[in-house]
């Protein structure tokens, strides 16, 4: 009679077991787009008038510079159902909105399990002695 051990499972067979699939991700109320190069002269409604097309506007959020009181290029317009986002992003990427083609996608995406954000960055390393500059000098 011979024992058997528990089984365990590796790293990558608990992997395979949990959610592996990217995709949008919901925020706290709705489904929200990234609407990129946007005229510096939009305004909301025409916006909200592209939009409004393939479902209801929760939201709409342009920022504008301070200084010269233009859109800075980029919108965030929030859907409630998915579906409606999702069909404003087939109908609306790409396509010219006052003369500008805009980019429309998902502002929230759920990565791919593993690929989380590792620090970002060049890749090389930088680092410094505190209170030395670069040369090592003392400041």
């Amino acid at each position: 009679h011979t024992l058997t051990q528990p089984k365990h499972h590796t790293k990558s067979q608990r992997h395979t077991k949990m959610n592996t699939s990217s995709g949008p991700q919901k925020s706290v109320e709705g489904w929200i787009l990234f609407v990129t190069n946007v005229h510096e002269e939009a305004a909301e409604d025409d916006i909200l008038d592209a939009f409004s097309e393939f479902g209801h506007v929760k939201n709409i959020h342009v920022n504008l510079d301070r200084r010269t009181g233009f859109v800075k290029g980029y919108a965030l317009v929030e859907f409630g159902a998915k579906e409606e986002a999702q069909d404003a992003i087939n109908a609306l990427h790409g396509k010219e909105l006052l003369g500008k083609t805009v980019g429309v996608d998902w502002a929230f995406v759920k990565p791919l399990f593993g690929e989380r954000d590792r620090g970002g960055g060049s890749g090389k390393e930088h680092h410094r002695e505190r209170g030395r500059d670069r040369r090592g000098a003392r400041r």
